[in-house]
């Protein structure tokens, strides 16, 4: 310590301070405009601290009782100040706070009101300390001049931030009245910062719910606005909060510009204790598919917001906003890496079970709001169904599907299950990448004819989590291009119009010359029982992937080698028996008509000829032929 009068000292940061420094700005935090935040909270603390001490010493608020926070810029100067009309600091008291890490007064003040206060009255005080180094990130030198509550005396902090600062008295004309104030010299490349609508914006989503009201002052000689009231929505009741204030509130906190489609406000109690305030938006997010899939979940400690990003929900949950506000996690200099906190780990938990456990609510009491929540995030729930086995019969009860008879509307798998046929076994599934041509596909035919219900599943995510294997109500998944198609014991609907389903010599004979004919395209070429109107569908085999999964793999380069499709052929087709009575004459005829039978099934399939070239030599052929007849 160096000393220029009795009054003016220059003292060196404590080696813990200085290291501090250097990580406060290359590491602890990744956003630099958690400044703002760090200021507010502190400044909000110190409102707090003064409305303790009030009470047995009314003398301190003088004529000045009402809390505030003011957030000053001034552009052309770059500068940035925050002030405050709380509690203030002597000489000792700054030195204390501002040169010692985690030494900022509060366990003492904590102690000194405790005998007449509440852990209630207590839990919003914070620590001044740790936090208000994050102005360094942005300021090239922070002066902080504050006056003690009921003193007769200013001090004046000032540090460049490496290595030692200074403190000097402060004339009374030039300090609060009561309180402190903290102005940022900013670098630069912090100029931005003093804009006015950076300002607010930045005080609101990380601030704004503090509870001091807080004022903006734009520039020099403007007149201060207020920007937050210092009330905190999710704290109040329920049944004192009017419908446009969620909506109001769920603009501000999602950034969105619709009516939210569902509101989830709770707060839990218990082993730990938290306020909810989330919304399902009532439209798609813009950033809803980003590949990083993160939640935009905001999470408060006691009303300070620490950050939008510590997962608080899985990210098939992503899509929901809000924010969760502790009451138990702890306001510290690792507020950066509280998401490993075993306490958010159980509030994350219950958020979850709590989300879905609403949504299963609106799916059972407004199944028409569920059906367009559904519509916009169902692809997103789906995901859940791939990653969270502990979840996925609650997410398999809220899962909505377009089926062959849900027309244009959704179904359940509970309705799916209860409409099920006599011998039906499974829970069949057809999945593509376009509805149409999955309603037009021949595999479904023989469904059709017996009036068996097939989902059609038409997002990317279905041939993932359907590849899990699940059950529902003990009822396998089953895909119908997959496989035998399991329907002999399925009556058809029209007994009338049963087919004849005895093999005949010369279907068995064209079956066995088309698999020669058509040799490693195929592993196996069988007689269909799915097939009603068409001659040919591919099916896959019994074990491995169905048809969509493959291509899905393929497209993404993750399919070392492709599963040989079966072809199935129905015995009963006019065309099939037709060809099946053509003699050992017709061998050449019956070669190009084997390979366009698969062809067809191909292209039936969404997918192309085999051999193009090969494909159009043999159609010619054929034309040919009938032109000549």
């Amino acid at each position: 310590m160096t000393t220029d009068t009795k009054a003016k000292e220059t003292r060196a940061f404590e080696a813990d301070v200085s290291r501090l420094l250097h990580m406060m700005v290359h590491s602890v935090y990744s956003d630099k405009d958690v400044f703002l935040r760090e200021l507010i909270s502190n400044a909000a603390d110190a409102c707090e601290k003064l409305r303790f001490e009030a009470v047995s010493r009314p003398e301190l608020l003088a004529d000045d009782p009402k809390p505030r926070i003011t957030v000053s810029a001034d552009p052309d100067n770059k500068e940035i100040t925050v002030e405050d009309n709380g509690i203030g600091m002597s000489r000792d008291d700054m030195a204390e706070a501002l040169g010692t890490i985690a030494r900022s007064g509060t366990r003492a003040f904590v102690e000194r009101v405790g005998v007449g206060g509440t852990t209630e009255d207590t839990q919003f005080i914070g620590q001044f300390g740790v936090g208000f180094y994050s102005a360094f990130m942005v300021a090239e030198r922070v002066d902080v001049i504050s006056r003690l509550a009921g003193s007769e005396e200013a001090w004046r902090w000032s540090s460049d931030g490496k290595g030692s600062y200074e403190i000097a008295p402060a004339p009374l004309e030039a300090a609060p009245r009561r309180g402190t104030r903290v102005v940022l010299h900013l670098m630069d490349d912090a100029v931005p910062c003093t804009g006015s609508y950076r300002l607010e914006q930045l005080a609101k989503s990380q601030s704004g719910h503090v509870p001091v009201p807080i004022t903006l002052v734009e520039k020099p000689g403007a007149e201060a606005r207020d920007i937050a009231d210092g009330t905190a929505l999710w704290v109040r009741p329920k049944s004192e909060i009017k419908p446009e204030e969620y909506t109001d509130f769920y603009r501000s906190v999602a950034g969105q510009y619709d009516e939210p489609a569902a509101t989830i406000h709770f707060r839990a109690e218990g082993r730990q204790e938290y306020s909810v305030l989330a919304f399902v938006p009532g439209s798609r997010p813009f950033d809803l598919f980003d590949q990083d899939r993160k939640g935009r979940m905001k999470l408060y400690v006691r009303r300070v917001f620490i950050t939008d990003d510590a997962d608080l929900l899985p990210r098939y949950l992503r899509f929901v906003r809000g924010l969760v506000d502790s009451a138990d996690l702890p306001l510290n200099v690792s507020r950066e890496m509280i998401q490993e906190s075993p306490l958010l780990a159980s509030i994350r938990k219950g958020l979850t079970n709590r989300v879905l456990g609403d949504l299963a609510k609106l799916a059972e009491n407004e199944a028409e709001a569920f059906a367009k929540i559904w519509e916009n995030f169902g692809v997103v729930l789906k995901e859940g169904l791939y990653e969270d086995y502990e979840r996925r019969e609650q997410l398999l009860q809220l899962a909505r599907f377009h089926s062959t008879t849900s027309g244009e509307g959704w179904r359940g798998l509970a309705g799916y299950v209860a409409a099920m046929k006599e011998g039906q076994k499974a829970i069949f599934f057809m999945a593509g990448d376009d509805r149409a041509r999955l309603e037009a596909s021949p595999q479904l035919e023989g469904f059709r004819a017996r009036g068996i219900e097939v989902l059609l599943l038409t997002d990317p995510v279905d041939s993932f989590w359907v590849t899990m294997a699940p059950h529902f109500e003990d009822k396998p998944f089953k895909s119908i291009t997959q496989g035998a198609a399991e329907l002999a014991d399925i009556p058809l609907l029209d007994v009338a119009k049963k087919p004849d389903t005895a093999a005949t010599p010369e279907i068995d004979g064209f079956l066995a010359f088309v698999k020669s004919t058509l040799g490693d395209a195929v592993s196996d070429v069988k007689a269909s029982d799915r097939l009603t109107e068409s001659a040919v569908c591919l099916v896959a085999p019994e074990h491995g992937h169905d048809r969509q999964f493959e291509r899905l793999l393929n497209a993404a380069g993750r399919l070392d080698k492709a599963a040989k499709p079966i072809l199935e052929i129905n015995p009963r087709h006019e065309r099939v028996l037709a060809l099946a009575s053509l003699g050992d004459d017709e061998q050449a005829f019956k070669d190009d008509a084997a390979h366009l039978l698969y062809d067809e099934a191909r292209v039936l399939d969404g997918d192309k000829p085999a051999d193009a070239r090969a494909f159009s030599q043999r159609l010619a052929r054929l034309i040919a032929r009938g032109l000549a007849k």
